[in-house]
């Protein structure tokens, strides 16, 4: 595979073609009226995760019949996580307004966000993503519209100054909501018990924020359309709002901007123009094979898949450069593979089994269209599957082992499981031993997760999956999600890769997929 060093060197390839097919494809938004609940406050509670509690007050709409001034403030709480644009009517109270009203507001999914200030943050990632708008406004009264989208569930409103000659009063403060997911297209489902019920409708609202012009990873960040996230986001979709034409989209906007080698980027940016990220990745680049899969076994659609499946095998092709003479991918320092979040991972071993697992779906594209490559790819699969079993097998510890340092890593397992390199009851065995043994090297994101439930689902572990799915996801709506999150350790809740749990995605996209198994396997 090309290093992302490497890859920053080529050129982008346009094809205008799958560009307008992507283009006329584009989702008409369908857009509410949400209007905020209650006024409330943030409390110290250290038993509460980021060990912040809201507490409700008076109900919203008694706003218009208060006056603020310099120094006041409020928080407003919108009930359950919202993704729009906010609109508000501002008046003056008093004498005629001698000076500018300076506000300003603060967007919070998550309460941690209401009570910790924004200047506190020093991660690495970049603190404009932190959500808060600061305005002049020198006219009032005045209908004020916020021109940029948010992601949130509370609104703290601070009024910065006015003058000692007025103060205002708002009215109708709303948030124009946005999403390409309609509620009315997602089938009737009859379910086990109350959890699994609660668990699906925060799966489905996830999914339905995310939903965009394009599958977003998330609406408050990045806000962009990556690879891992739109594999899991079309899983849930089909089963779904079943906005099959949004996955359609996705697939040739990747297809449309790969770079001069015919590798589809990790990423894209969609405006002001459709622009891949610089970024590319052994795994995310492998599962656009996996995502047309998907795509075409649930929609049949062969015009698409005829379209392409030369983008697909090119990803293989690729992927097969990076192999070592042993037929073994690669290790790297670099970040060349994902994963999941987790400094301390080798991803070699799971990477190649990525690599089988994407070529196995390769394998079923190609004889649906009949493509005589298909004998090329039996034959490399024999040699792959044959040379991680006897490379990356340890027969002493009875698990898969990655890098120099022979590491044994959750992620190493659950994907080998996913490629089925060992038998079914040798899978089976190798899942309850990872289960039983625990290796340090651990899941930090319900990315990873995900892959364990479909790892379990796999070998017939039905109950089991089915607890991991109450263990994990529930325990998260335990403690407060209204739409799933990017980052979830139970044993560490206010873990960040970025360094601060502020900057943290609530609503993200690879969190949707437990609707998915409910719907899929019944459960």
């Amino acid at each position: 595979m090309v290093s992302i060093q490497q890859a920053k060197q080529h050129t982008i390839e346009h094809n205008v073609d799958f560009i307008k097919k992507a283009k006329d494809l584009k989702p008409a938004l369908i857009r509410d009226i949400i209007y905020p609940s209650h006024f409330v406050e943030v409390v110290r509670n250290e038993d509460i995760v980021h060990g912040w509690e809201v507490k409700k007050k008076e109900k919203a709409s008694s706003l218009s019949s208060k006056t603020y001034g310099k120094g006041d403030q409020f928080i407003l709480d919108f009930s359950t996580h919202q993704v729009g644009y906010i609109k508000m009517k501002v008046t003056p109270i008093g004498s005629p307004p001698d000076a500018p009203l300076h506000l300003k507001l603060t967007f919070g999914e998550m309460p941690v966000e209401m009570a910790e200030p924004f200047s506190t943050y020093s991660g690495w990632i970049s603190s404009s993503w932190l959500q808060e708008e600061t305005m002049y406004i020198d006219v009032l009264p005045n209908n004020i519209e916020l021109s940029r989208r948010y992601s949130f569930r509370y609104v703290k409103v601070e009024v910065l100054d006015t003058s000692r000659k007025y103060k205002i009063t708002f009215d109708d403060i709303q948030c124009h909501t946005v999403t390409s997911a309609n509620p009315s297209e997602v089938p009737s489902f009859s379910y086990k018990d109350e959890l699994i019920h609660t668990i699906d409708k925060v799966s489905m609202k996830t999914l339905q924020d995310c939903m965009q012009e394009v599958f977003e990873d998330g609406p408050k960040r990045d806000r962009r359309l990556w690879l891992g996230d739109l594999r899991l986001q079309a899983l849930a979709n089909y089963k779904t709002f079943q906005n099959n034409d949004l996955v359609k989209r996705c697939l040739y906007l990747f297809a449309g901007v790969t770079n001069t080698n015919g590798q589809v980027a990790a990423n894209l940016f969609i405006s002001p123009k459709l622009i891949p990220d610089d970024t590319y990745l052994f795994d995310y680049s492998l599962l656009f094979v996996t995502t047309l899969h998907d795509y075409y076994f649930y929609v049949k659609d062969k015009n698409t898949l005829k379209d392409l499946w030369p983008t697909a095998y090119q990803q293989i092709e690729i992927a097969l450069t990076r192999l070592n003479e042993q037929h073994i991918v690669q290790d790297s320092e670099t970040w060349w593979s994902f994963i999941d979040w987790n400094d301390n991972l080798n991803k070699q071993a799971a990477s190649q089994a990525i690599l089988i697992y994407a070529i196995k779906h390769a394998i079923k594209l190609a004889e649906v269209l009949e493509d005589e490559k298909v004998t090329c790819l039996k034959h490399q699969l024999k040699e792959i599957t044959e040379a991680t079993k006897r490379h990356l097998w340890d027969e002493d510890k009875k698990f898969f082992i990655s890098g120099e340092n022979r590491q044994v890593s959750w992620a190493s397992q659950i994907w080998m499981v996913l490629a089925e390199v060992l038998d079914p009851k040798e899978n089976n065995e190798l899942l309850h031993r990872l289960l039983s043994e625990k290796p340090e090297i651990g899941i930090t994101t319900p990315y990873m997760y995900h892959y364990l439930v479909e790892a379990l689902l796999l070998v017939n572990e039905k109950e089991k999956a089915v607890k991991q799915i109450k263990t994990y996801w529930g325990e998260m709506v335990k403690d407060g999600a209204d739409t799933f999150w990017e980052l979830y350790n139970p044993e560490n809740k206010s873990f960040s890769p970025y360094g601060s749990p502020l900057i943290n995605s609530y609503c993200h996209a690879w969190s949707c997929t437990p609707t998915y198994f409910i719907r899929e396997y019944n459960m």
